[in-house]
């Protein structure tokens, strides 16, 4: 049985789930908002969310690089060793292109971001209306993708513990028990 991750690894990633999800799930409701103060209110939640999400990969990468993730099941095999890396190397590429390409839309828009609504976030770029909605259509993509890719890793999870009955989704929950013990 692989190893499990440590508790910090456990916690960023559950944590890092929970606002990615939170993110997601308000940006899909302000889409199909009509403009107004509540609107607005959530798409500042939205942004801070982008913003914390952001902040904690930033965490997570650090920690990672400090700390290796423990091997993987031996009897896994190479596909789906090769496939778990790629799907994981995208997803921390996309926790970084998700709020970046989010933050670049806002000022391009010419929408700055105040984190909380009390702590303004430097502008890299000025007001750009030009590029505002190709920022947002890129943004859009890197969120799609994102959930296809969460969506791949659950549903490998799923299998690992379903299917294979090998522990390994037990290496992120460790409340689970391995499934043939």
């Amino acid at each position: 049985m692989a190893q499990q991750y440590t508790r910090t690894a456990i916690g960023l990633h559950w944590i890092m789930a929970t606002l990615i999800v939170a993110a997601f799930g308000v940006g899909l409701i302000v889409g199909d908002m009509t403009f107004s103060p509540t609107a607005l209110l959530y798409i500042s939640y939205h942004k801070w969310l982008g913003v914390t999400v952001f902040l904690f990969a930033v965490i997570r990468v650090l920690w990672r690089a400090t700390h290796p993730a423990p091997g993987l099941d031996p009897n896994i095999s190479r596909i789906e060793n090769w496939l778990a890396h790629v799907v994981h190397m995208l997803l921390y590429v996309l926790i970084f292109a998700v709020p970046l390409s989010g933050y670049f839309y806002s000022l391009a828009a010419g929408f700055p971001i105040v984190y909380l609504g009390i702590i303004p976030v430097p502008s890299l770029i000025g007001s750009h209306p030009e590029i505002a909605d190709t920022l947002k259509e890129v943004h859009e993509v890197f969120v799609y993708g994102m959930a296809g890719l969460v969506g791949l890793h659950v549903a490998g999870a799923l299998k690992h513990y379903v299917i294979d009955r090998d522990g390994t989704l037990a290496r992120m929950l460790p409340f689970l028990k391995r499934s043939d013990s």
